[in-house]
C-alpha cells in the first residue's frame, strides 16, 4: 500500500484553510442559530420602524407579541400598536395611514384593504367569539340573550359597520331576538367601559376581551360558538419597512405568536 504525505511546505497553507473554513461556518451558525422557541432566525439584522395596526380586541395579546417580537430584533423599533376598531383602521389605511402591517378582527374589514391593492394575501391566524358582558354585580340578572329584549335592560353594542357590530347582529338574527341598543360603539373597549361604569346592563363583546377587563364578567351566550370571527393579518404594500412586516406577520403565525393568542383566549384558525 501507498501512504500519501503532505509535503512539510503545505501543511501551514492547509493548516490556514481549516482555520478560515470553521470560523466562516461558525460565523453563519452564529448569524442564523435558529430560535428555540419559534424556529426562527435570530440577529437577522431587522432594524428601522414597525408599525402595527391591529384590532382593539387584539389588544393584550398583540402588546405581548410585539415585546416579544423586539427581543428577537433589537436593531428593530416596534412602535406601540395603534388599535381601534377594524372599520376605522381600514379606513385609516384607505386613506394612506403609516402602516407596515394590518391585523382585523374580521375577513371583511381586511377585505376591502386588500381589494384596492393595499394588502398582501392576507392569513387568517386566530378565532374569537361573542359573549355578554355585564357589570360585576350584573344588577339586571341577566343570565341569557333573551334578556338583552327587556324594556328595562338598557343595552350597548357595538356599531354595526365594525366587526364586533356585525358578528352581534348575526348572533341575536340568528337566535331571534330583537334588541334596541341604547347606543352603538366603534369598537370592543367602548362597549366594556360602559358596561364597566355600569352606563349599561349588558353588552356583547368577544370572549378575549372578558378575559382582561375589570369590572364586568360573562354570561354565555347561546349559539355564539355558531357565529366565529375569523382573524386575517397581512403586510401592507406601502409598509415602509416590508422586511419587517414580514417577519412580524410570520411571528404572529408561528408557534409562538399562536401560543401567546392562545393563553389570551383565541381559538385556532
Amino acid at each position: 500500500m501507498t501512504s500519501v504525505r503532505h509535503s512539510s511546505s503545505l501543511r501551514p497553507l492547509l493548516a490556514a484553510l481549516t482555520v478560515a473554513a470553521s470560523v466562516a461556518v461558525g460565523g453563519c451558525a452564529a448569524a442564523g442559530d435558529p430560535d428555540a422557541a419559534t424556529g426562527a432566525p435570530t440577529g437577522s439584522g431587522l432594524s428601522g420602524e414597525l408599525t402595527v395596526y391591529a384590532a382593539a380586541s387584539l389588544g393584550g395579546a398583540f402588546d405581548e407579541i410585539a415585546a416579544r417580537f423586539a427581543e428577537r430584533h433589537p436593531g428593530l423599533e416596534v412602535r406601540p400598536i395603534v388599535y381601534d376598531g377594524s372599520t376605522t383602521l381600514s379606513t385609516q389605511i384607505l386613506a394612506g395611514a403609516p402602516a407596515d402591517v394590518f391585523a382585523a378582527a374580521d375577513e371583511a374589514a381586511m377585505g376591502v384593504v386588500v381589494d384596492a391593492g393595499l394588502a398582501s394575501t392576507p392569513t387568517v391566524f386566530a378565532a374569537n367569539t361573542l359573549v355578554i358582558a355585564v357589570p360585576s354585580g350584573n344588577p339586571a340578572g341577566v343570565t341569557a340573550l333573551e334578556d338583552l329584549a327587556r324594556p328595562a335592560t338598557t343595552v350597548v353594542l357595538c356599531a354595526p359597520e365594525v366587526p364586533c357590530g356585525a358578528a352581534s347582529r348575526r348572533l341575536l338574527d340568528r337566535q331571534n331576538v330583537d334588541v334596541s341598543p341604547a347606543s352603538v360603539e366603534q369598537n370592543v373597549t367602548a362597549v366594556l367601559t360602559k358596561v364597566a361604569s355600569a352606563e349599561a346592563d349588558a353588552g356583547l363583546v368577544y370572549a378575549t376581551d372578558i378575559a382582561r377587563a375589570r369590572g364586568v364578567r360573562a354570561v354565555a351566550a347561546e349559539g355564539a360558538d355558531q357565529v366565529v370571527s375569523r382573524y386575517p393579518i397581512a403586510t401592507l404594500a406601502d409598509a415602509g419597512n416590508p422586511a419587517a412586516a414580514a417577519a412580524f406577520e410570520d411571528f404572529v403565525t408561528g408557534p409562538e405568536g399562536r401560543r401567546v393568542l392562545a393563553d389570551a383566549g383565541f381559538g385556532a384558525p
